[in-house]
């Protein structure tokens, strides 16, 4: 199995970050703007990508695993591209100083793909996302976010 892992942090209070990754409004202000069911464990949430003329380029379902208020944060991915079938994603928390750090594992890929490193790159630029909308107000969410190559 393959994992993909990420360190940011974030000059704010656990509890915001948390709030960030675990409400409808907070996902859909740094991941992608179309972020729609009930953000609670055992619940299904639905994220569909678009790309800046509205055509929709994907939609992911996934299943809130776990919610450890102001800790962790963990997701299964139950539809969405097959590589991501199975695989879950946990955003673990921590305060160091000023900082909440997230610790972010995307893991159980069967192997290491192109699309994995593809994916990889694409979490980064959604975990600068949470970390600019919580920092700074104003995250970059999809469609507005950083294109990295031509699959997105």
């Amino acid at each position: 199995m393959a994992h993909i892992f990420h360190r940011v942090g974030i000059q704010s209070e656990p509890y915001k970050v948390f709030d960030s990754l675990s409400s409808i409004e907070g996902i859909s202000n740094w991941w992608t703007i179309d972020t729609s069911g009930e953000a609670e464990v055992g619940s299904i949430l639905v994220t569909r990508f678009h790309n800046l003329h509205g055509n929709e380029i994907g939609s992911i379902k996934f299943e809130v695993i776990d919610l450890l208020s102001n800790q962790k944060v963990r997701w299964k991915f139950l539809e969405g591209p097959t590589e991501w079938i199975g695989t879950e994603v946990v955003f673990e928390l921590h305060q160091e100083g000023i900082y909440t750090i997230v610790l972010f594992r995307h893991m159980n890929w069967a192997e290491e793909v192109e699309f994995m490193a593809h994916c990889n790159m694409k979490w980064a630029v959604f975990l600068l996302s949470l970390k600019q909308y919580i920092e700074e107000g104003k995250g970059s969410p999809s469609p507005h976010d950083i294109k990295i190559d031509n699959w997105n």
